[in-house]
């Protein structure tokens, strides 16, 4: 978050740190006594090395780690006593990516490297290698760099945490909000819905006592108002979380393509896969997405036949409806809210939604729901 302020680029910063850790490491050694020539050319590069590769500190700490601290041991065994900032800087960048442990034990062992690299070259007796060990990497520095890496590191995790607290109360928020409006709509449908019911079935009753025909019209709507009024009452119990009255899900997709066989529509149900259970998120959807489809078949799509398809994948349950309906390719139908509604059903749990024409006419609604992370 910039908050109005002027951020310098990572980059920018990391090349102005590697840059002035070389000024600062080749201008301390070449001030100072250091031996001369192939040496000297040899300890002048593995100082400018060891700083340049902090140009990679966020990218790759570990590796910048072993490279400066390489590089130290290299123009420590050249005759250069020079401070190994740049490896106190690649200890507070691995620290500060959260490497702790290997930072301690690389810092523990660069002594002793050093140590052997003085009895390898005869002109580096023991005892001067443990003196520039000393002074080099003086414990006082290695720790303030490991301790500056570590409260970054902290900052860093509170900060995160304070983010992602921050994120979870709005959505929660949302979700409260978006459950009280869906009460609220839900009581103003389910009042609305009775007089349309009430009405419907004192019409039909009245029609019976004169002896006379009830419109199919009429109970078509008596019908659609208890419909209605099932499903609104289910609605409201999954937004009560009711326990006592498991919401439907996958279990219940046989029951609900035999009912849409008793309106004439030809509905056959496949499953493949090795059936399991799933979350209850995803069966709710699951049941969700055959049942809107369904519905669209039976009132919009002057289809005959259906075909729904459960398939149980490793990490995945895939859904897919056809019907053999009117529609073609150049004739596609106008989204509605069921379908909106879908979709987001199946984007809030992570999943993919597709819905288009089928090529031998008919549409199709294909969804796949991941079974990971859904509650």
């Amino acid at each position: 978050m910039n908050n109005g302020r002027f951020a310098i680029p990572a980059k920018v910063t990391d090349w102005s740190i590697a840059v002035g850790v070389a000024a600062l490491q080749l201008g301390t050694g070449l001030s100072g006594p250091h031996p001369s020539e192939s040496r000297e050319v040899m300890g002048v590069a593995l100082l400018a090395a060891g700083a340049l590769a902090l140009t990679a500190r966020r990218r790759a700490p570990l590796a910048v780690l072993a490279v400066a601290g390489m590089s130290a041991v290299g123009y420590q065994a050249a005759g250069f006593e020079v401070l190994a900032v740049s490896y106190l800087v690649a200890v507070y960048s691995a620290v500060r990516a959260g490497h702790r442990t290997v930072t301690v034990a690389a810092s523990a062992a660069l002594p002793v490297v050093l140590l052997l690299t003085a009895l390898v070259f005869p002109g580096g007796p023991a005892r001067e290698a443990l003196v520039h060990a000393r002074t080099t990497l003086e414990i006082a520095w290695l720790i303030a760099a490991f301790a500056a890496g570590e409260a970054v590191r902290q900052a860093e995790r509170r900060a995160d945490q304070a983010e992602y607290t921050r994120e979870e109360t709005a959505r929660r928020r949302a979700d409260e909000e978006r459950l009280r409006i869906a009460r609220e709509l839900h009581d103003s449908l389910t009042h609305q819905i009775s007089v349309i019911k009430v009405q419907s079935e004192v019409a039909v009753h009245l029609a019976r006592r004169r002896g006379e025909q009830v419109p199919q019209a009429l109970l078509t709507i008596q019908e659609a108002g208890r419909e209605a009024t099932r499903e609104l009452r289910a609605t409201l119990e999954a937004l009560r979380d009711d326990a006592t009255t498991p919401p439907l899900g996958l279990e219940h997709i046989p029951h609900l393509v035999e009912q849409f066989r008793t309106t004439g529509l030809k509905a056959a149900l496949t499953i493949e896969g090795h059936p399991h259970p799933v979350p209850a998120a995803v069966g709710r959807t699951a049941y969700r997405i055959v049942q809107e489809s369904l519905t669209n078949i039976s009132r919009h799509a002057a289809a005959t036949t259906a075909s729904v398809l459960i398939d149980h994948r490793p990490g995945a349950l895939a859904i897919r409806v056809d019907d053999d309906g009117e529609t073609t390719q150049d004739t596609p139908p106008t989204p509605g809210l069921g379908l909106l509604g879908m979709r987001e059903r199946v984007t809030a749990l992570g999943g993919h939604l597709r819905t288009e024409p089928r090529r031998a006419g008919g549409f199709s609604v294909q969804a796949e729901l991941p079974l990971s992370g859904a509650s």
